[in-house]
């Protein structure tokens, strides 16, 4: 299956990804990992997209864009992938579209992790992380240290990092909200969108993505 995986930021993509991929036997492709690993191997997009994080400048879509379909043309990848955070716009989402057809291929599904913005602040902003290991993470409501600030492992400091703040996830919304969300309408003509909850338990959420996308197409 070749899928692409949506949803704003909290919703657990990268969670269900991984499990998700791992329940269809296909690769799991990650923007961040792309980025990583082009940056480490030291190759020619990775330099690219290097200069640019380096400027503090978004990569712009032609190296996002050249980096995906380089690891979707891996032979690991060659009976399907799930992609998650790729495609992140519509012209991203058009690019890949183009591909794929000259290549005789076609998406199968693109699954909408579905979470209202309450209970997406509710997560991140919840979380706190240990200052000996970033690791260590633990949640103020879903999973709480014994001792309020004090990490369990090591006794470390809990502390929430900038990114976690509240204002800061409700930016990173408006920017999902504006640049992303798009996309699902873009596949939605195509009839291609399945719809799920994302809460509950991480197994339950899991078991209703499989179940929706073997049904395929239709909400659940």
């Amino acid at each position: 299956m070749r899928i692409v995986l949506v949803g704003p930021p909290g919703a657990g993509k990268g969670t269900q990804a991984a499990y998700l991929a791992k329940n269809l036997s296909i690769p799991h492709i990650s923007t961040g990992d792309l980025f990583r690993a082009n940056i480490s191997q030291g190759t020619d997009l990775g330099r690219q997209a290097k200069s640019f994080m380096d400027a503090g400048n978004l990569v712009p879509d032609e190296v996002t864009i050249a980096m995906a379909l380089d690891r979707m043309a891996q032979p690991d990848a060659e009976n399907g992938f799930l992609l998650d955070g790729f495609p992140r716009n519509v012209f991203q989402a058009e690019a890949l579209d183009k591909a794929l057809t000259a290549d005789g291929l076609h998406l199968d599904a693109v699954l909408d992790l579905e979470v209202d913005e309450d209970e997406v602040v509710k997560r991140i902003a919840g979380r706190r992380v240990c200052r000996n290991d970033s690791s260590h993470v633990f949640h103020v409501t879903y999973s709480p240290p014994k001792k309020p600030g004090v990490c369990d492992d090591c006794g470390g400091e809990l502390y929430q990092r900038d990114d976690d703040s509240e204002e800061t996830v409700r930016t990173r919304l408006e920017v999902y909200h504006t640049q992303t969300e798009p996309i699902i309408d873009h596949y939605r003509e195509q009839g291609l969108v399945v719809t799920i909850s994302a809460l509950g338990k991480v197994a339950e959420v899991t078991k209703r993505a499989m179940a929706a996308l073997e049904e395929g197409g239709r909400a659940a």
